[in-house]
């Protein structure tokens, strides 16, 4: 089929996956408010179109964290991820590298740390959640220490799994063993291309940075209890010191909607912080990011580096955040569905689009600098 969008790599990402991957990749929890909210209030975001400017030289470069990249973009940190194609987080970081923007490994990855490390020319960034058990933790932080990871995001809006609806539909939740086995397995054999690319040749599988401690136990249902068991509701702020005391380099917070919350962010040192409710998969009912954005960017935006997500489906919505307050934009489902689409190719491509069609708006509202680009550029 012909790529010309987001959805259209959505839509070729569906014909590709079986159900219970693509449904977990493109769902959120509950009845899925937040998840809309986070689209169509980006939609919404009128811009106001300026005529007769010189934008000839239109530069889509910026800094962030002392790093030049080529867009004000990154790739999001996504859970299994590397499941979507062949040692997946190893082609999109090959495709983040060339592009000149930063990937973000999750915590909860189909290829592990060391194994991205390899595949990667360039720094990545890696994300952590609070796990129960410190000592993992710690190990992890220490890869990613030798890894030479260029920053570390840290989820914070995940003390326990939100709950996920369409993962219950497809068997990916509530129904284990034999039974929930066969039915994956029968979704899976319907889509021959992808079980032949990911389930025979993607092999081996061992559930990326968790095999460790899943102690031989390989299964999906092995991976999901242990992710319900090990995070840990009893996170306060005051664990940012743990994570601190493992971590040098730049450090962002993941998760935040409330400006009091960032204001803590703030005072406690963190470098950065990532406007998110998760892409719509933990509280449903929350604010979508473009509504909690500006007055989080007004409340710490002079103090350190403010981050979005949620809802991004084109370079548009791109330039939309940025004129809400952020500084840089992370990119999750769609470089999901591009590299279930198409691999490490159609990274490559979702990236292209997305200069393509930042520079359209850019232009149409009369900006050449990422740094002009603010609430001036918002109709009333």
């Amino acid at each position: 089929m012909i790529i010309a969008s987001i959805a259209d790599f959505r839509e070729a990402a569906r014909r590709r996956l079986p159900r219970f991957l693509f449904e977990y990749m493109d769902g959120g929890s509950y009845g899925e408010v937040t998840l809309r909210r986070n689209s169509e209030d980006l939609a919404n975001i009128a811009l106001r179109q300026r005529v007769l400017r010189d934008v000839s030289d239109i530069d889509l470069s910026t800094e962030l964290f002392g790093t030049r990249q080529s867009l004000p973009v990154a790739l999001a940190p996504v859970g299994l991820a590397g499941l979507n194609a062949r040692r997946g987080e190893c082609q999109a970081v090959r495709a983040a590298n060339k592009a000149g923007v930063p990937f973000t490994l999750s915590t909860v990855s189909a290829c592990p740390l060391p194994e991205v490390a390899a595949a990667a020319s360039k720094p990545f960034w890696f994300q952590l959640y609070m796990i129960s058990d410190r000592a993992f933790m710690k190990d992890l932080l220490a890869q990613a220490v030798e890894a030479q990871c260029s920053a570390l995001v840290f989820t914070v809006d995940m003390p326990v799994p939100g709950s996920r609806y369409r993962d219950y539909h497809t068997g990916l939740a509530g129904t284990g063993g034999v039974k929930g086995a066969a039915w994956r397995a029968a979704q899976a054999m319907v889509r021959p291309k992808w079980a032949w690319d990911v389930g025979v040749m993607g092999r081996p599988h061992h559930l990326g940075n968790v095999a460790p401690v899943l102690q031989g136990n390989t299964g999906i249902e092995d991976f999901f209890a242990w992710m319900r068991n090990n995070f840990d509701p009893s996170i306060t702020w005051r664990d940012l010191d743990f994570i601190r005391s493992e971590w040098q380099g730049p450090l962002i917070i993941k998760g935040i909607l409330d400006p009091e919350d960032a204001r803590q962010a703030a005072d406690l040192g963190a470098d950065g912080i990532v406007v998110s409710n998760h892409g719509g998969r933990q509280l449903d009912g929350v604010l979508s990011s473009a509504r909690a954005l500006p007055p989080i960017a007004d409340a710490v935006g002079d103090r350190l580096t403010v981050l979005a997500d949620g809802g991004v489906r084109s370079g548009l919505d791109v330039v939309r955040l940025l004129a809400l307050g952020a500084k840089g934009v992370l990119l999750g489902r769609a470089w999901s569905y591009a590299l279930a689409a198409r691999g490490e190719a159609g990274v490559t491509q979702m990236l292209g689009l997305i200069a393509a069609e930042m520079r359209v708006a850019m232009a149409l509202t009369g900006c050449t600098r990422i740094d002009q680009i603010d609430r001036s550029i918002l109709a009333e």
